[in-house]
């Protein structure tokens, strides 16, 4: 099967959507697939995909997008492909997957950052104005209400209430395709090297309790909300818990915010990693109190790891988690209090044990070679449901 994968950047540094993609790639060439990834990124083709990199030029953000669907437009219709699957909206496209959930939640779940009433109203008229989500918007919108429409993969249920709620998009060409991550492999001695070579790196002990969050928008991950819990006075009171913040965001604001809660030496901040796997090895709770996340590949893999992990029910990777049983979900990201007493309660070893155990199960069946698997079959639907098309349809 000849598939043309759509997205407008795949620079994995970027995060989760952008390494997803291409995991996912290298699994459906494994399923026989010729998968042909349209972007703007000029990297090296791989066995598993070919780049093929969409010039858009210089100017304004919203203006490259517009020109980079043109031109994928332009190389569909000249290749003979049999699934065009986007994950940047495409109104051509016969596969939509938004991998970053919906345009207008997106947008939404940021007015939330802003404390108040008055900075929401701002930030809202921004958004109005704003060509690049307006861009993304018309295309988003225009392929949705397109007829015959698309089919639509949504990576969580988080995801596709969002299609309900803000498009009314038809539930029956909705496929819930939950994310996927790739399992963790790594033997047992290599872990425990892991936690040794980080802890004392940092200058922590084995029985520490280390917090972990991972985020390249520390504020829409709610990483100042991990720090605040860090200071209330139940988890202060235990006095051997730290935080590792692995990320590209600059952590200048988070460090005046440390040094003002006297955690200075309780809170670190790595920078970026190609390691992340070592950090969830070497760590005891993952903290992901995110503002949004369309189904969170952190939290998958912390889960992978082994790790219990406490995130908000505006991340669709929640939907794997039970509270109490592989970690908690909280209701606000705003919530530290709540948080705090979440951390509180993992601090418990017996029960943070039972939680690890418990995450390994959780996650088990949502590998991203099911993911494709899954993906492959919608693909066969696509294809099946054109054969069955009379003259005229």
């Amino acid at each position: 099967m000849n598939v043309a994968l759509i997205i407008e950047r795949i620079e994995t540094w970027r995060g989760g959507a952008e390494t997803s993609t291409v995991q996912f790639a290298r699994h459906l060439g494994n399923l026989g697939c010729s998968v042909t990834v349209l972007t703007t990124t000029d990297i090296p083709s791989t066995p598993a995909m070919s780049i093929v990199p969409i010039k858009v030029g210089a100017g304004w953000r919203s203006g490259r997008t517009w020109r980079f669907v043109r031109g994928a437009a332009s190389y569909v219709r000249s290749h003979g492909f049999d699934v065009v699957h986007a994950i940047t909206p495409c109104p051509f496209a016969d596969v939509y997957q938004p991998r970053g959930g919906t345009v207008p939640e997106m947008l939404f779940r940021n007015l939330a950052l802003r404390p108040s009433a008055v900075k929401r109203g701002f930030k809202w008229l921004g958004q109005r104005v704003d060509l690049k989500y307006r861009v993304l918007g018309a295309l988003e919108r225009r392929l949705l209400s397109r007829r015959p429409p698309p089919w639509v993969i949504a990576i969580s249920q988080y995801v596709s209430d969002q299609l309900k709620r803000h498009y009314g998009f038809d539930a029956g060409r909705i496929r819930l395709i939950f994310n996927g991550v790739d399992p963790d492999t790594s033997p047992a001695h290599e872990r425990r090297q892991h936690r040794v070579e980080i802890r004392r790196q940092f200058g922590l002990a084995d029985d520490d309790l280390l917090l972990l969050a991972v985020a390249h928008n520390f504020k829409l991950k709610g990483v100042d909300k991990m720090i605040q819990a860090m200071a209330d006075g139940r988890v202060r009171g235990l006095g051997h818990v730290y935080a590792i913040i692995v990320g590209r965001d600059n952590p200048k604001t988070l460090a005046g915010q440390v040094a003002a809660l006297g955690l200075a030496d309780r809170v670190f901040f790595a920078g970026p990693s190609q390691r992340v796997n070592a950090f969830y090895h070497a760590a005891d709770i993952l903290v992901h109190p995110t503002y949004y996340d369309p189904c969170s590949r952190v939290v998958l893999e912390a889960m992978a790891a082994g790790l219990p992990v406490i995130t908000t029910k505006y991340n669709g990777a929640a939907e794997c988690v039970t509270d109490g049983r592989e970690g908690y979900v909280i209701g606000c990201p705003t919530d530290w209090e709540t948080l705090a007493d979440r951390i509180f309660r993992l601090a418990d070893n017996a029960h943070r044990r039972q939680c690890a155990q418990a995450t390994l199960a959780a996650v088990e069946p949502f590998t991203m070679a099911r993911h494709a698997a899954e993906v492959m079959r919608l693909y066969e639907d696509v294809l099946q449901s054109r054969d069955r098309r009379t003259p005229g349809d």
